[in-house]
């Protein structure tokens, strides 16, 4: 599915975290779709069940996934919904790294072009389609 870097500083559950709601972002993982049980990502990424654990709970929390007892945990289909509150946390976090960028001689234009370029793979499309 993918690795985990045990050397790095970021904890293992945040990377777990980071690399699950990648591949949901990118619809890798569908809607509904049923996540590998604890015990078997563990055994897979040789970690720590609760490791894995930990990570499901904070997917949970943001909305990511849905768990149903005894059958295991699912990607949220009502991920499309927008939560408001998330959507403004993730404005306010761009809006700091487009100043960064800004000031270290990025273009708006390049800004504008990398927008496009990640909105049209994201659709699955290329850019010059």
């Amino acid at each position: 599915m993918f690795e985990l870097d045990l050397r790095s500083r970021k904890p293992i559950y945040e990377q777990l975290v980071d690399k699950l709601k990648e591949l949901i972002m990118n619809e890798v993982l569908k809607p509904d779709e049923q996540l590998p049980s604890v015990r078997t990502l563990a055994t897979q990424l040789t970690i720590n069940p609760n490791t894995i654990q930990k990570a499901y709970r904070e997917l949970e929390i943001q909305g990511f996934i849905y768990s149903v007892k005894g059958k295991g945990s699912f990607v949220n289909p009502s991920s499309k919904t927008k939560n408001q509150v998330k959507i403004a946390e993730v404005k306010k976090e761009l809006e700091k790294l487009i100043l960064e960028a800004l000031y270290l001689g990025v273009t708006s234009e390049e800004l504008v072009e990398l927008i496009l370029k990640l909105d049209a793979t994201k659709k699955g499309g290329d850019l010059n389609d």
